[in-house]
C-alpha cells in the first residue's frame, strides 16, 4: 500500500516537474527567444495612432482670387447605446431628420444599430447627409443637443460632431467643368480636381505613441512623428470676369433657344492661355450630388466631337492663301458644283449668280470653299493643312478626357464635304480655338493651356508654363491677309454672314458655321450644330472666342443669328474688362444726324484750371464731368490725366480738400476709380459684384460709416441694344449645310 502511495506520488511529482519544465522553457522562448517579437505585439496594445491629413492645395485665377479651398466641415454621428438608454430615440430621429434632410427611416435604423451579440453599437456616422456638413448645419445640430443636455441633465446624449474638412468653391458653378470637384470620401472627378490630383492632394502625415490604460500618452514612450506634406497651389490662365461674361451669356442663350448644350471658349491667341471655358448645362462642385444627370457633367470644350460647318472654312482659305490659290477678286458661278458622283449646293441652292471669291467667303459659299480646297488646294494638301492645324491630334490642355478627333476623307464627295466643315470631319472645340488662334496670332499653332503656375507651400518652388510652340503653320503674311478676309465677314453689315458679332469702334474677325446633323445615316432637315469663331482686335488680337450651340429649338437657326451675337457679347465685355479701348483709327463712327463721333478720348490735364475752364476742355472732347466740392480750381482730377477714356465716362474735377467734400455720384465708374475717390475722401468701400458701379448707398458698419457700392459687368444693366438685320444662313433642304 505504502508502495503504491510511494509510486503515485512520484508520478504526480514528475508530472508537476515536467510541466514546470516546460514552462519554464516556455517563458525562457518568449522573453529572451521571441522577445523582440512580443515586445512589438505588447506595444501594439498600448501604442496608437493619429493621422495628420496633409490640406489640400487651393486653386486660384490668374489674378489671385480663389476657385478652390479646403474649409471647415463636420460629420455628424450618435451613440444608439446611449440614445436608447435615455429613451429619446423618436427626438433624434425627428430632428436630425428637419436639420439634415435624412428620411426619418434611414435615422430610425441608426438609432436602433445593434452588433452581431445584439448590443446597441456605440458609435455611428449619419451618411450620407451627416458627413462634411457646413458650419452653418453643424451650429444647429449643437443647438439641438444642447437642448437634450438641459432636458436629460446628461452631458453625453448620443450625438457628436467631428471636425474635418472638405473641399470648398467660393463661386458655385463658376469654371466648374474646368475644376471639377472633390468628392467627400476625398476622390477626384473630373476637371483640374481630377488631372492635377497628384500635385494638389499633398501627403498625409501621422504621429505613433505609447499609452496608458486611460489613453494618456507616456511621457517616456516611444514617439514616431512624420509631419504631413501640404498640396501645392495651383494659379490658374482663368480671367474669373471673363468667366462670368462667358457663363451670363450661355445661359441666356440656353433660355432663348434651348438647345441640347451650348459651349463657349475664350484664349488669348498669342499665348493660347484660357481666358474662359464653359459648357451649359453644368453643376455646383460644392452640391454634385443634386445633378442627376450625366450631362451636367460633360465638358464639351474638350470632349464633344462635331461636324463644325463653315468655322471649318478657316482652315481651307489659310490653305489657299498660303499656297497662292486665292485671289479675293477672282470670280466663280456660285450655286452648285459637282464632284465625282455628287452634287454639293450653297446654302442658298441659287446661289448668288457670278461672284467674287472674297463675296464668297462672306456669303459662306460652299461652292466656293470646294473649288479652292477640292481643285486648287487637291486632297493631300488640304489634309497636310488640316493636321498642321492641329486637327486628328489631342492638344495637350490639362484636362482630362479629351479626344483627339478624326478627320479622313478617300473618295472625291469626302474631300469636297471636308472643304467647308462637314462629312468625314470631326473635331472638338478646344481645336478649333487652337487653330484659329494660329490665324490671329501670325501662323503659330500653339498649345492650349489653362495653368499658369504651380507654386510648392513647402520649397516656395514655383513652376510657371511658358507658351509652346507646336509648329508654324502659315506665314505671318498668309495670317495677316486671312484675318483681313474675316474681318470682312463682319464689317460687310449687307452681305456678311457674321455681321452680327459686329462691335462699334473695334476690328472683328469671324466666320459662322450652321452644320446639320447626322441622324439615322443621314442628314437631318431640321438638326443643326450652329457657332461663331472669332477674335478682335484685328490689328492686334487680344481674344478668341469659339460659341457653338448644339441643336437650337428655332428652324431658321444659323450661326449668324444665334452665336454670333454671343460671342458679341462675350468679346465685347472682355476688351473692356482688359482695357481694350476702341482704336483712334476705328474709333469714329456716325452719329443720328450724320456727324462722326468719337467712342474715346485722352483725357487732358485739368489740374490747377479754373472749373468753368476744365468744363469746356472736357466738353470739347464730349466727355462728362462732376464738379466735387464748392472751390473754383481744380486740385486734382479722376481718372489722371493722359489716361484713354470711352467717351461715356465721367470724369471727377476735385475742387477741395477731401474732409469738405461731399460723395459724388460715380455711377459708371470702374472699380479702379471708385477705390481712388473714397481714398480722396478717407472713406471705407465695401464693394459687392465685378465691373462698374450701378448704385451706391451710405451705410452703417459695426458703428462705421462705409459706402457700399454695387458693381456689374459692362452691359448686364444696359439697356437692350437694337437688333441688327438678322445674319442668319438659310440651309439647303437636302445637302449638307457647312454654312
Amino acid at each position: 500500500m505504502k508502495k503504491r502511495i510511494k509510486l503515485r506520488t512520484l508520478l504526480v511529482g514528475g508530472l508537476i516537474t515536467l510541466l514546470f519544465v516546460v514552462l519554464v522553457t516556455r517563458v525562457y522562448f518568449v522573453q529572451v527567444v521571441h522577445a523582440d517579437f512580443w515586445l512589438g505585439k505588447a506595444r501594439e496594445t498600448w501604442a496608437t495612432s493619429e493621422r495628420i491629413p496633409a490640406s489640400r492645395g487651393t486653386i486660384t485665377d490668374r489674378d489671385g482670387n480663389i476657385l478652390a479651398m479646403d474649409a471647415p466641415a463636420y460629420t455628424v454621428a450618435i451613440n444608439p447605446e446611449v440614445i436608447n438608454k435615455l429613451k429619446i430615440q423618436q427626438q433624434v430621429v425627428t430632428s436630425l431628420h428637419s436639420i439634415l434632410g435624412k428620411s426619418v427611416a434611414g435615422l430610425q435604423n441608426d438609432v436602433s444599430a445593434k452588433r452581431e451579440n445584439g448590443d446597441f453599437v456605440v458609435q455611428r456616422e449619419i451618411r450620407s447627409e451627416g458627413w462634411k456638413i457646413d458650419k452653418e448645419i453643424a451650429d444647429k445640430v449643437a443647438a439641438f443637443r444642447e437642448e437634450l443636455q438641459k432636458q436629460t441633465e446628461q452631458r453625453d446624449v448620443g450625438i457628436y460632431l467631428m471636425e474635418e474638412s472638405k473641399r470648398f468653391y467660393p463661386k458655385n458653378s463658376l469654371a466648374s467643368h474646368v475644376l471639377g470637384y472633390l468628392r467627400k470620401d476625398g476622390e477626384a472627378i473630373g476637371g483640374l480636381e481630377s488631372s492635377l490630383d497628384k500635385d494638389l492632394r499633398g501627403e498625409d502625415g501621422y504621429i505613433k505613441y505609447e499609452k496608458d490604460g486611460r489613453r494618456v500618452q507616456l511621457a517616456d514612450g516611444e514617439v514616431d512623428y512624420k509631419p504631413a506634406v501640404d498640396g501645392k497651389n495651383v494659379t490658374l490662365t482663368i480671367n474669373t470676369d471673363i468667366q462670368y461674361y462667358i457663363e451670363e451669356a450661355i445661359k441666356e442663350a440656353n433660355e432663348k433657344y434651348k438647345p441640347k448644350s451650348i459651349t463657349a471658349i475664350a484664349a488669348d491667341p498669342h499665348t493660347m492661355e484660357i481666358l474662359g471655358m464653359a459648357s451649359y448645362p453644368d453643376y455646383n462642385p460644392n452640391e454634385y450630388w443634386k445633378s442627376s444627370s450625366q450631362a451636367n457633367f460633360y465638358n464639351h470644350s474638350v470632349r464633344q466631337l462635331i461636324e463644325p460647318g463653315s468655322t471649318f472654312k478657316i482652315v481651307t482659305l489659310a490653305g489657299a492663301v498660303e499656297e497662292g490659290q486665292f485671289n479675293p477678286n477672282e470670280t466663280y458661278m456660285s450655286g452648285s458644283i459637282k464632284v465625282p458622283g455628287y452634287t454639293i449646293r450653297d446654302h442658298r441652292r441659287e446661289g448668288w449668280g457670278e461672284i467674287s471669291f472674297l463675296d464668297g467667303l462672306k456669303y459662306s459659299s460652299n461652292v466656293a470653299f470646294v473649288k479652292l480646297g477640292y481643285e486648287r488646294l487637291g486632297s493631300e494638301k488640304l489634309m497636310k493643312y488640316i493636321k498642321d492645324f492641329g486637327f486628328s491630334s489631342r492638344t495637350g490642355i490639362e484636362l482630362p478626357g479629351e479626344v483627339a478627333g478624326t478627320v479622313d476623307f478617300f473618295y472625291p464627295s469626302e474631300v469636297a464635304t471636308a472643304t467647308f466643315g462637314q462629312g468625314k470631319v470631326q473635331v472638338t472645340p478646344i481645336q478649333q480655338v487652337a487653330a484659329v488662334a494660329a490665324v490671329a496670332n501670325g501662323g503659330k499653332l500653339l498649345e492650349p493651356h489653362l495653368v499658369k503656375k504651380i507654386e510648392d507651400p513647402v520649397t516656395k518652388k514655383t513652376t510657371t508654363i511658358q507658351p509652346k510652340v507646336v509648329r508654324q503653320v502659315i506665314s505671318e503674311e498668309t495670317a495677316t491677309k486671312v484675318s483681313e478676309y474675316l474681318e470682312q465677314v463682319v464689317s460687310d453689315r449687307e452681305i456678311g454672314t457674321g455681321k452680327n458679332a459686329y462691335i462699334e469702334g473695334y476690328r472683328v474677325a469671324g466666320k459662322t458655321g450652321t452644320a446639320q446633323k447626322v441622324v439615322g445615316g443621314k442628314y437631318a432637315d431640321d438638326k443643326y450644330v450652329v457657332s461663331f469663331i472669332g477674335f478682335a482686335p484685328v490689328e492686334n488680337p487680344k481674344i478668341v472666342v469659339y460659341v457653338v450651340v448644339d441643336e437650337p429649338d428655332d428652324p431658321y437657326a444659323g450661326g449668324g443669328s444665334v452665336a454670333a451675337p454671343v460671342f458679341k457679347k462675350i468679346v465685347q465685355q472682355s476688351l473692356r474688362q482688359m482695357g481694350v479701348l476702341p482704336t483712334a483709327s476705328d474709333a469714329e463712327t456716325s452719329k443720328d444726324d450724320g456727324t462722326p463721333r468719337k467712342l474715346s478720348v485722352e483725357v487732358p490735364d485739368l489740374s490747377e484750371l479754373k472749373v468753368a475752364q476744365a468744363g469746356t476742355e472736357l466738353k470739347q472732347r464730349g466727355l462728362p464731368y462732376e464738379v466735387v466740392g464748392k472751390g473754383g480750381t481744380v486740385l486734382q482730377q479722376i481718372p489722371e490725366a493722359g489716361t484713354r477714356v470711352p467717351t461715356s465716362q465721367r470724369v471727377y474735377l476735385i475742387t477741395e480738400e477731401r474732409k469738405q467734400m461731399a460723395i459724388p455720384d460715380m455711377t459708371g465708374l470702374p472699380l479702379r476709380d471708385v477705390l481712388e475717390v473714397c481714398s480722396l475722401l478717407d472713406m471705407r468701400c465695401v464693394t459687392e459684384g465685378e465691373g462698374y458701379v450701378t448704385s451706391q448707398t451710405q451705410e452703417k458698419l459695426d458703428g462705421e460709416t462705409v459706402l457700399k457700392v454695387q458693381l456689374h459687368p459692362p452691359g448686364v444693366r444696359a439697356e437692350s441694344e437694337g437688333q441688327t438685320e438678322d445674319g442668319s444662313e438659310e440651309q439647303a433642304a437636302s445637302e449638307p449645310a457647312g454654312n
